[in-house]
């Protein structure tokens, strides 16, 4: 779908319109106009919903612009898909030049429908995508990229799509018992308990997918286990689909380790974000190294996520950044 040219220009500046034909207003624009407010100040101009219209008026280019990503978000509407703040941002970025990759022709196939309810859970980026697609072709994938990028939900998500399938029986979910910055100490309770803390992002996942009562019953039935790194020594996971999250903190011995526990019929994802390291210096992290050693090994893919990636709030992308800009990546201020 195009935009046509409402066909006069003054001092300047062009008007132009996109047809909202079989659109709900409410879908598009957002509760209480949130998502028009937050498209028109992309802007130096005006963008005007009558009936089922937008007239975007403004300076040429700002309106070619904005002319292209409203007809992306009618077809996104049109595809079954929702329109958030994420998704503006992306399609602004990508049409203005400023970042977000094209999404292959597949863009919009549901991944998932989550927590029982027919809400689909689909790749939002380009490096998104390539992730998944990397996940169904390779035994072996590194998803390395800063914070909100979706490098933990999607694993999860694609996890739960194996084990649905039956392509797999369970689910490992693995840290490494790292804390960040801080000593929490004594932690009481059975292993379990002492665990949950770390794992908490991987079960808040999880409870997005699926819900926090259907979480219990597959980790009390064992189809879900959450184990620390240091517990992996000495197993083999076979029909398993065995994610390894904030790989960062892992050393190069324990990555060896935990790679070479995979079995037959199972898959293993590994996520983390090499700006945060919270190994105490000297201690070499695995996830930095690994791809010196892996990088050509057949079976192993190596996908890189950046902030065109990141689906939180769009500050987290300016937030993100400005550490870069003032050269702070694992805590430390570069020389």
């Amino acid at each position: 779908m195009s935009g046509r040219i409402a066909g006069n220009r003054r001092q300047g500046r062009v008007k132009r319109s996109v047809d909202l034909e079989g659109i709900d207003s409410l879908d598009l624009l957002g509760v209480r106009d949130a998502n028009l407010r937050l498209l028109e100040e992309k802007i130096e101009g005006t963008i005007v919903v009558r009936g089922h219209r937008m007239v975007i008026e403004g300076e040429l280019q700002e309106v070619e612009t904005m002319e292209a990503v409203a007809c992306d978000l009618v077809d996104r509407l049109r595809r079954g898909q929702t329109i958030d703040p994420v998704a503006i941002s992306y399609l602004w970025d990508r049409r203005s030049g400023n970042g977000g990759e094209e999404l292959p022709a597949d863009d919009g196939e549901p991944l998932l429908f989550a927590g029982g309810t027919r809400k689909a859970v689909r790749a939002k980026t380009g490096g998104q995508q390539r992730f998944v697609s990397a996940v169904r072709d390779h035994d072996v994938v590194f998803a390395i990229g800063p914070a909100g990028t979706g490098k933990t939900f999607l694993a999860v998500v694609m996890a739960m799509d194996y084990l649905n399938r039956q392509l797999v029986d369970r689910i490992v979910l693995v840290r490494p018992a790292v804390e960040a910055g801080e000593q929490l100490g004594f932690l009481p309770g059975d292993m379990q308990e002492k665990i949950h803390p770390y794992m908490r992002p991987l079960f808040d996942s999880l409870s997005d997918i699926v819900g926090a009562s259907r979480i219990s019953r597959l980790l009390g039935s064992g189809v879900i286990e959450a184990s620390p790194l240091g517990y992996m020594r000495g197993r083999t996971l076979n029909n398993a689909f065995v994610i390894l999250d904030e790989a960062q903190n892992t050393t190069v011995g324990q990555m060896k380790m935990f790679l070479t526990r995979l079995g037959f019929q199972s898959k293993a994802v590994i996520t983390g974000d090499v700006t945060q390291i919270d190994l105490e210096v000297g201690n070499r992290s695995g996830l930095v190294h690994v791809r010196e050693i892996l990088g050509d090994t057949d079976g192993v893919r190596f996908v890189d996520l950046d902030g065109r990636d990141i689906v939180r709030h769009p500050l987290v992308r300016r937030i993100i950044e400005a550490f870069d800009s003032a050269g702070v990546t694992d805590g430390r201020e570069e020389a």
